[in-house]
């Protein structure tokens, strides 16, 4: 009984023992991260925009620090400038005067620690959701709970489509990137599951326009990223440059991107 009990103590003596290892990751200079998407939401003025504005930050910190203090202004081919104005030290800038326009080319300044950065883009148009169908027996195991939202495609016109499905019940979003290659001129749909979806949740469903530039660089941020996490600017396995460049010093390139779109919002009550 002796020996057994000393290789028991034995034992677990070796599974207490813990060792605390410490990763050195590399770091490096914070680069500036440019969240600048303007929307302008189908039955809305499209005056109502903000840019946000942030820093890359060690893989360990959980907060995100903002860009403060810049100077950001978006301007247009009819000589406006429109300029945003950030909200008490949030890295948020705000512009309630703007004036959208379907295919209209607009350019981004940013003024940052000395340093400019600017990108351009046109704003692209959307087809609205017309309807949304449920299925409550998806997935392989037939326990999710799906969702189609449907959307006629234009003829003759290519196409690109970011849509955004946001559960308000516990405010998770999924985000999906379609083209019309083969879909040109049809109705189709945009399609989201959820096993936890239930009864009387809340499904805000949001359809974007976008480029052909801008889809590209979103269909490899999603394969990068949890996209149910809802944040494409987390941290990526590599690095994913956007359309904006730094013209003072090139090699400090940020991250983000420009991008202006009509949007159309479907509001569904799940079944």
């Amino acid at each position: 009984m002796k020996k057994i009990g000393f290789f028991f103590m034995l034992i677990m003596s070796l599974l207490s023992c813990e060792d605390v290892i410490d990763v050195a990751l590399e770091t490096s200079e914070p680069r500036l991260v440019i969240d600048a998407g303007l929307n302008w939401f189908k039955g809305t003025s499209g005056q109502e925009q903000h840019i946000r504005l942030s820093l890359t930050a060690p893989f360990y910190d959980a907060d995100v620090p903002p860009a403060t203090g810049a100077t950001v202004y978006v301007t247009d081919t009819f000589n406006n400038r429109f300029d945003f104005i950030e909200e008490n030290g949030t890295g948020i800038y705000i512009n309630d005067a703007f004036i959208p326009r379907i295919d209209g080319l607009y350019f981004l300044t940013v003024i940052y620690d000395d340093e400019t950065y600017t990108a351009s883009g046109q704003l692209e148009s959307v087809s609205p959701i017309e309807f949304v169908e449920q299925n409550d027996n998806g997935g392989f195991a037939g326990d999710e709970t799906e969702l189609e939202a449907y959307y006629t495609d234009p003829l003759g016109i290519e196409n690109y489509y970011l849509f955004e499905f946001i559960n308000t019940a516990n405010n998770t979003r999924s985000l999906e990137v379609y083209d019309d290659e083969f879909t040109d001129g049809n109705q189709i749909f945009a399609f989201y599951a959820d096993e936890n979806l239930k009864a009387n949740d809340i499904v805000e469903i949001r359809n974007f326009g976008i480029s052909n530039q801008f889809y590209e660089f979103m269909n490899i941020l999603l394969q990068q990223t949890d996209e149910e996490q809802g944040d494409p600017f987390e941290v990526q396995p590599a690095t994913v440059r956007g359309n904006c460049i730094n013209e003072t010093n090139p090699e400090n390139y940020p991250l983000g991107y420009f991008r202006l779109s009509e949007a159309s919002v479907f509001i569904y009550e799940v079944e």
